[in-house]
């Protein structure tokens, strides 16, 4: 299997700590000799990586970009999830999802996988066609995340949101012309929460198979958030409902 390419401090050191048997090699730039950089080359010494000292053209030709911060890795692809079903079966507590529909930006769907690291998400489904996959972009802005957060894509996304309904897992979608704030609706228990890319929204059928709709209240002169924004607001209002 293609090695692939993860870039930038936080990505490069989550998959040291979380699989560092995964890093075949790690190019670090030769003239940066500060602490953080320091920290990282024990971290990987440690994890007996091979440490490769590259000036900043190699590095930007490793990653196709200038925004490496002087640390570039080689890396085995993890194993996936072998499916959603399996996903679900393992999960002891209510299951929290998060459902991306049309997100095609490697920087959104990036921070989304860190709003859902941290609000505890088991899994973020995407469907195949009209979404991005996970790539180097994606795991830098994700700082680890990429690594963590389970991201699966799937073939027809309104029939896997009808299992999750068959699992009694609620589905909850975020629309700008809902009747209920985020605030007045109950986000608590097994939760499916489906949000669509900027400017489109979800898709009418995405739309039509959700059991509700929720809007996040707006006071300003913007129409809409960012959808990692959104994420993070729906996401831990729902944490907090499954708190309280």
């Amino acid at each position: 299997m293609n090695a692939q390419t993860l870039f930038g401090f936080h990505a490069v050191t989550v998959r040291l700590k979380t699989a560092a048997a995964s890093v075949i090699e790690v190019h670090v730039d030769a003239s940066r000799r500060d602490q953080r950089m320091r920290q990282l080359v024990e971290r990987a010494q440690q994890a007996q990586v091979k440490l490769i000292d590259s000036d900043d053209a190699r590095l930007n030709q490793l990653c196709g970009n200038a925004r490496h911060q002087g640390v570039v890795a080689r890396v085995a692809p993890l194993p996936a999830a072998n499916s959603l079903d399996d996903l679900l079966d393992a999960v002891q507590a209510p299951p929290l999802l998060l459902v991306l529909d049309g997100v095609t930006d490697p920087h959104n769907l990036g921070a989304c996988l860190r709003v859902a690291d941290g609000a505890g998400v088991h899994a973020v489904i995407a469907p195949k066609d009209h979404a991005v996959g996970l790539n180097a972009t994606v795991a830098k802005v994700a700082s680890g995340a990429a690594d963590t957060v389970p991201y699966l894509m799937v073939t027809n996304l309104a029939r896997t949101l009808n299992e999750l309904k068959e699992r009694d897992i609620r589905i909850v979608g975020a629309s700008d012309d809902a009747d209920i704030t985020l605030h007045q609706a109950s986000l608590g228990g097994a939760l499916a929460l489906v949000l669509g890319a900027e400017g489109k929204g979800l898709r009418q059928l995405t739309r039509r198979t959700c059991d509700q709709l929720l809007r996040i209240p707006m006071h300003g002169a913007v129409e809409s958030l960012n959808v990692s924004v959104a994420a993070g607001v729906c996401l831990y209002e729902a944490l907090r409902q499954r708190r309280g």
